[in-house]
């Protein structure tokens, strides 16, 4: 269990709360998954407008937002089994928003950095983004091919917690040391994830060829 799957089983009751709430509007969970996107785009207006004199402040305010997203992110699926609203379009279109809400959070970054002139980070979280998302491209890529690919430490919540971190505490100079964090073990992940489709394929692979 990872450190964050633990803190979500933690905070269980008040999630319970919520979706409970939510479930009686009976609002679409495809709508609560659309407003999480848009929480997280506010959130990255927040980087991209962030200036040397603010931007601590403004990542703080980034920060809090990406943590409200969240929210969201957590109980779409939730509502949608109380509500018997499950549906498979339900999963491929919450999936593709968290993409686009990752790729907004990063951009917002990039934007910053890019205003400051810091190249050299633009770049770094140029790189963070392929990485996290080629986290997911690699995972869809091969449960299409061998049914499951859940290896790997950095899933999206772990992703998710790491630019928050570096948001809250951007004053001590945290983001950079988060963005660093980042690119390592996202490539790692996407690394370990075609090293183990790889062996899983050339198994099966053999496996039909000793039936035969």
């Amino acid at each position: 269990m990872t450190w964050t799957s633990a803190f979500g089983k933690g905070s269980g009751w008040l999630l319970q709360k919520i979706v409970n709430g939510l479930a009686l509007t009976r609002i679409s969970p495809n709508a609560l998954t659309f407003i999480g996107l848009v929480i997280n785009i506010i959130a990255a207006c927040f980087f991209g407008f962030a200036r040397p004199n603010n931007a601590n402040r403004m990542f703080l305010y980034a920060g809090l937002i990406i943590i409200g997203a969240g929210v969201f992110d957590m109980v779409d699926g939730r509502v949608a089994r109380k509500t018997n609203q499950v549906s498979v379009f339900g999963a491929f279109f919450d999936s593709v928003m968290d993409r686009y809400s990752d790729v907004a959070i990063f951009f917002g970054l990039l934007i910053y950095y890019a205003r400051g002139n810091r190249l050299f980070y633009v770049g770094l979280v140029a790189f963070v983004m392929t990485a996290c998302v080629m986290v997911s491209y690699t995972r869809a890529r091969a449960e299409a091919l061998i049914g499951t690919c859940k290896v790997g430490f950095m899933e999206r919540p772990e992703r998710i917690v790491c630019v928050i971190l570096g948001a809250l505490c951007n004053r001590w100079g945290v983001m950079a040391p988060a963005l660093w964090v980042l690119a390592l073990f996202a490539t790692l992940t996407v690394i370990h994830r075609i090293r183990y489709t790889y062996v899983e394929t050339e198994r099966r692979k053999k496996l039909i060829t000793q039936t035969k």
